[in-house]
């Protein structure tokens, strides 16, 4: 049978083919780079993780830093409450998934703790996401073996403001979050993130200029996590 290739019908069908065409050909590709994808995906985050604990990586080699200092079998799960959840896995709750869920109640949401030994000394690194001026932050805090103040810290953002909100990545202000307690006498502490110049005071740190709602929004998933946190530290020590 001829088509006119003239003939709207003919233009029509043809489109119709080359969109399922072109859809068939994009979700194979897809499907194909998913595995490659997800491994990205790991190595990223484990780098993010060692990032907060100071400790150098690449993509070459963050497995076998990741293997060699946090110590997987005391790595654990929180409830909203600061208490254990038997038989979770850490690595793979997806802290960004759930904070996206609007159907998922705040109490139900899973706080992952990893577990690291560096020299001897254990420290905590704790997950955290938020909402910044454009979309998505989160970032990842380690905590002293003491259990009451930061090691050291890390922020990322999928799409805030270069030279503003977008900031919060680098290390002038991720930095200033380094022995920074998070209680005192037992009690969780908010930490402050100011723009009136009193951030070397205790429990306050400098906000960027120009990255309020930002910096806001790091204030923000600091407290709403932190003092999950704080209460399963507080339950620890009065167990050791």
């Amino acid at each position: 049978m001829k088509y006119d290739k003239n003939s709207n019908s003919y233009t029509f069908i043809f489109a119709i083919i080359l969109v399922i065409v072109v859809g068939a050909a994009l979700a194979a590709v897809a499907v194909g780079l998913k595995p490659i994808q997800d491994a990205n995906g790991v190595i990223k985050k484990k780098m993010d993780i060692l990032g907060a604990l100071s400790i150098e990586s690449t993509r070459k080699n963050a497995n076998e830093q990741y293997d060699k200092y946090i110590v997987e079998e005391e790595c654990i799960v929180l409830d909203a409450n600061g208490s254990p959840i038997a038989g979770s896995d850490a690595f793979n709750v997806d802290i960004q998934k759930e904070f996206r869920d609007k159907t998922l109640p705040a109490e139900k949401r899973q706080y992952p703790l990893y577990v690291a030994d560096i020299d001897g000394e254990k420290r905590f690194v704790l997950p955290l996401v938020g909402k910044g001026l454009w979309g998505p932050i989160w970032g990842y805090i380690a905590i002293k073996s003491d259990m009451t103040s930061i090691f050291g810290a890390k922020f990322d953002h999928k799409g805030e403001t270069p030279g503003l909100g977008a900031e919060i990545k680098q290390a002038f202000f991720y930095d200033q979050f380094a022995s920074e307690a998070i209680s005192e006498n037992g009690v969780y502490k908010q930490i402050k993130i100011v723009k009136d110049g009193s951030g070397t005071q205790p429990f306050k740190v400098d906000g960027i200029t120009g990255g309020t709602i930002t910096s806001k929004g790091v204030e923000e998933m600091l407290d709403r996590t932190l003092k999950v946190y704080v209460t399963y530290f507080e339950t620890l020590k009065k167990q050791q």
